[in-house]
């Protein structure tokens, strides 16, 4: 059975995580992994998860299944969290939401269910988006179509060329959108970019799907929900896939969640039942550890409050690094776009060959794409890696 096979080469994320552990220099730079991390270095557990990871564990008492769907409190909780806690759309039953194993588990039920629903589904996704994005969708068998969205010379969204593309969209076809912190680019759509991109989808009869993997590390919770908030209000049907690995430092618990909303409430409850039997044909039921800590913290007060405190604390930093980022940069060129991206990620623009020597002669990894994670950066390394790109530059 096995003797065909072929090895793989190795994803390229992996691939430089190796090659960093690999390597000896004591003043290497991991600017690579998507993961944050504080001014020490280190990816910590957030006090208020430990808080209720201790209520969790010596409050539980069975570890018996969760059943498909998940926890019904974590589901509600997640609800109000991506959309509002007095948003009509959850009062009129328009919505369900279900917990998935992290938003990877989200996306691909997403996918099989939209499959389900029509197996010729043509999906559209930005160029670039996640590296993931293609094989958690196109591995279901969907169809997959690129708008373009960055433009490489400015490093900013190309608005209109995104427009202009989807123009071409079928009715039916579904647009992936990134809900804010666009992963790898850093660039986000504006306000009035939202506003423009429901008008077409509802004037083409598109269905909107959106990857809300970084709430409240853009700008704050409130802020990074605003354009998925007002294309919800507006459109009949739309699709959210969240994760909690990255406000919560919930990486390894695969915590995650995926939304749907329906014009009404019946529609909805077959929807939901259809989708949980994409569920159970696939992996079950989800893992409960990280959902439960989630619900602890958003249904407590008082935790709430010291999560948001610390999540806003994060947020803070990496706009404050991407300023100082951007700065420290400014005699090799115009770098002032970085500042003015959200989130964990951007382009630096340079070549492969650059990229190269960044990570040969100075130990500073980032991928070949010269897509760097801005939360790497703390004031100890900034100026080395600065002075790095100024020598390769």
């Amino acid at each position: 059975m096995f003797e065909a096979l072929k090895q793989l080469p190795q994803d390229p994320i992996l691939h430089l995580m190796q090659a960093f552990r690999d390597d000896n220099r004591p003043d290497k730079v991991d600017l690579g992994v998507g993961v944050y991390k504080d001014g020490a270095g280190h990816t910590p557990i957030m006090a208020a998860v430990h808080e209720a990871e201790r209520r969790l564990l010596e409050g539980e008492t069975s570890k018996s299944y969760v059943g498909p769907a998940g926890a019904a409190g974590f589901n509600e909780s997640m609800a109000r969290l991506i959309l509002g806690d007095s948003n009509s759309l959850i009062r009129d039953g328009r919505t369900s939401v279900i917990q998935t194993p992290g938003g990877c588990g989200a996306l691909r039920m997403a996918a099989e269910f939209l499959r389900l629903c029509q197996p010729e589904t043509t999906v559209w996704v930005s160029t670039p988006t996640w590296a993931n994005h293609m094989p958690l969708l196109g591995g279901a068998g969907l169809s997959i179509r690129e708008y373009p969205y960055l433009n490489r010379e400015t490093l900013t969204v190309d608005f209109s060329a995104m427009l202009d593309t989807l123009e071409s969209a079928k009715t039916g076809d579904v647009v992936l959108l990134h809900g804010c912190c666009h992963n790898p680019s850093g660039a986000d759509l504006t306000f009035d970019q939202w506003q423009a991109v429901t008008q077409l989808i509802q004037r083409k009869g598109l269905l909107p799907f959106v990857d809300m993997a970084y709430q409240g590390l853009g700008e704050g919770l409130e802020e990074d929900a605003a354009g998925l908030r007002y294309l919800a209000s507006e459109v009949p049907e739309m699709i959210v896939a969240a994760s909690c690995s990255k406000n919560f430092g919930l990486y390894r618990e695969r915590t995650g969640a995926l939304m749907l909303i329906s014009a009404t409430e019946a529609i909805n409850k077959a929807a939901t039942s259809q989708l949980l039997s994409v569920v159970r044909s696939h992996y079950s039921m989800p893992p409960a550890h990280g959902a439960a800590i989630v619900e602890i913290i958003l249904g407590d007060d008082v935790l709430r409050a010291e999560w948001q405190l610390e999540l806003g604390g994060m947020c803070a930093r990496i706009l404050s690094l991407r300023h100082a980022f951007a700065d420290a940069l400014a005699p090799v060129g115009d770098f002032s776009f970085i500042a003015r991206q959200r989130g964990m990620f951007s382009f630096l623009g340079i070549t492969p060959e650059q990229v190269r020597r960044l990570r040969e002669e100075h130990g500073i990894y980032m991928l070949e794409s010269s897509r760097v994670n801005v939360a790497g950066l703390n004031d100890r390394v900034l100026p080395q890696v600065a002075s790095a790109i100024h020598s390769v530059m």
